[in-house]
């Protein structure tokens, strides 16, 4: 096999802000997924699908929109095959609040650990920052104008004039001078909000919660200390604008539209749900707390309210995919209540040496184009021969069949064994160039990749 790196992608333009959902087509998903994610055609059909079922959702008879429940998805597959990925980048395409929690962090209520509710908690502190930056990015532009006029203030805050206009003049100038960047060295002081040390009153596992709540509630009635500092006037350009474009954001409106981001668009990815299972349906010793997380989780995925600091939070129509490798369960296991939840079933296959190939050259973050753009920032060219990135190849599949799979995640290891010594010396030795080919790869790595007890260690 000949693999060369692409010097192209295929042209998959990601969809206009104007027409962002209506855009995004399964195929459109699918074909964008592509970029990073190899191979998984079955999860990547299957997600795609049920995000578009949302607009569906959306735009279906007003009298049948909230009956439509999501159509949740369980991942089968071992570690390191893209379950999480697939997720993650589906909701960056989307722009969708996500949050990924692994099941087995979670205990039954009263137990000590964290409760099922925090997931939507901590979805919503997610939307809220999200919105929030969105906003305050929008204000951007009228912020800096406001920031301008306040540093040119500070340039000159003894600056008076008996003419009224002359002083308007001179002042226009002056903000014009500093648009260009010219007057970005001068030194001028500014108040700043100085930072509160908050008391910490908990330290327990599963009161996290109840601290940070307490902590904020507190914080609230203690008055903002402010303080002096002097800057130059980029960085008091910089400052400023923070300020005044966060001024100009009304929270209720971000709190709002984070609350109705999560209910129409949420996602909320669930690991290691295996590890909540109960093997043959006996609930005995840890068993049972693990049937109490299910239990827990149940009205969750169902849709229920929760409480949350910005207000009560339906959970109707959040979508969630669990995923898991269910080496010594299987998703019948589950309580049957939870597998009605989960309709769709994908299972993800194991990936074989012709997928390493392809991960390591064909997505838009290949790990080859990641090297070697780190490499040149330091004045060192590598290139990889089609031969070599086979060797590499085969040696991350033979060391996950010897040792455990963790699927692509080898492939980093093995990459940063090969290039260590190169990434050391890189700046003694620029400007150079390095062409690895097989030979360099054998070299490198054949004496840990045979050593099964040291492999086990390295790589």
């Amino acid at each position: 096999m000949n693999h060369q790196l692409p010097t192209t992608l295929a042209p998959v333009p990601l969809p206009d802000k104007t027409d962002h959902v209506l855009s995004l087509t399964p195929k459109v998903i699918v074909s964008i997924l592509d970029r990073f994610i190899i191979g998984q055609a079955k999860a990547k059909r299957s997600v795609a699908i049920a995000m578009r079922n949302r607009w569906r959702r959306l735009v279906a008879p007003e009298d049948l929109r909230e009956e439509i429940t999501p159509k949740n998805i369980i991942m089968i597959g071992p570690t390191g095959v893209g379950k999480t990925e697939i997720a993650r980048r589906l909701a960056k395409l989307t722009n969708s609040p996500f949050i990924k929690v692994e099941a087995s962090k979670f205990t039954e209520v009263g137990y000590v650990g964290r409760d099922v509710e925090s997931i939507i908690r901590d979805l919503m502190e997610q939307a809220y920052t999200m919105v929030k930056s969105e906003m305050v990015e929008a204000n951007m532009a009228k912020a800096s104008e406001a920031a301008a006029d306040k540093v040119v203030d500070l340039v000159l805050p003894g600056f008076k004039s008996a003419d009224g206009q002359s002083q308007t003049n001179t002042k226009k100038k002056l903000k014009k001078l500093l648009q260009e960047g010219k007057l970005m060295d001068a030194e001028v002081e500014i108040v700043v909000d100085a930072q509160n040390q908050r008391p910490h009153f908990f330290g327990t596992v599963g009161l996290e919660d109840l601290e940070k709540n307490l902590n904020e509630t507190l914080s609230s009635f203690i008055p903002k200390k402010r303080q002096r500092r002097k800057v130059t006037a980029a960085q008091a350009m910089e400052i400023l604008t923070q300020q005044e474009a966060s001024g100009l954001v009304d929270n209720e409106q971000v709190i709002e539209e984070a609350k109705k981001r999560v209910e129409q668009q949420g996602l909320v990815f669930i690991d290691e749900i295996d590890k909540i299972c109960v093997k043959g349906g006996g609930f005995r010793g840890p068993d049972v707390s693990r049937e109490g997380v299910q239990r827990d989780l149940l009205p969750l995925v169902e849709g229920s309210t929760v409480s949350t600091k910005y207000g009560f939070i339906k959970t109707d129509h959040i979508l969630f995919i669990a995923a898991g490798a269910f080496h010594s369960c299987k998703p019948s296991d589950l309580m049957p209540e939870l597998q009605g939840r989960f309709p769709i079933r994908v299972e993800l296959s194991p990936l074989s040496k012709e997928d390493f190939v392809r991960i390591l050259t064909e997505p838009q973050n290949a790990l080859i184009r990641q090297y070697k753009a780190l490499m040149s920032t330091e004045g060192v060219e590598i290139e990889f021969t089609p031969e070599a990135i086979e060797e590499l190849a085969a040696m991350a599949w033979q060391v996950n069949e010897s040792n455990e799979n963790i699927g692509a995640r080898r492939l980093s290891t093995i990459m940063e064994s090969l290039l260590d010594e190169v990434s050391f010396e890189a700046p003694d030795i620029s400007p150079a160039q390095i062409l690895v080919t097989p030979d360099y790869v054998k070299k490198r790595l054949t004496e840990i990749v045979t050593d099964t007890d040291l492999s086990k260690f390295i790589l």
